[in-house]
């Protein structure tokens, strides 16, 4: 009986740690753009999508993330989160659904649309003073890939 119950305990704790949601960082000059398949070099940039099946997929820039989706149909209810470079934190991500994003020209992204991720509106708002550009937010931006060929 007490072989029983530790199997029990043991098969719990390995579904338990199974499911446990593990989001992998991108390693920068090794890991490959799911969509454009460049190496991802350029810290200020980058995306991640984390599904709910738990795939984690690395993008080296916002707009390969949602050019992969555009072009592969993903069904956003197929996502369990999305996530961004920090353009003011090269390397550190953050959640892309409540980013600030700046459509800036002087601001070259690695795929040429220059857009920049902020984790806050205020910062976002500093660098439009200095680079121009356009704010967006998580909507407006997947709203503009959607209705626009790119």
């Amino acid at each position: 009986m007490l072989k029983l119950k530790l199997n029990f305990f043991i098969i719990v704790l390995v579904l338990l740690s199974s499911c446990s949601k593990e989001i992998s960082q991108i390693e920068y000059g090794k890991d490959q753009c799911e969509f454009c398949k460049m190496i991802i070099t350029d810290q200020k940039y980058g995306a991640l999508i984390f599904t709910k099946k738990g795939k984690s997929i690395k993008f080296d820039a916002a707009e390969c993330m949602l050019n992969f989706e555009k072009e592969n149909n993903i069904d956003p209810e197929d996502i369990d989160e999305y996530f961004i470079i920090n353009f003011t934190e090269p390397g550190v991500i953050t959640d892309a659904t409540s980013a600030t994003y700046l459509i800036s020209p002087e601001l070259h992204s690695p795929m040429g649309e220059n857009i920049s991720a902020f984790k806050n509106k205020t910062d976002a708002e500093k660098y439009q003073k200095d680079y121009d550009g356009e704010l967006l937010d998580w909507d407006d931006l997947n709203k503009d890939y959607l209705k626009n060929d790119r």
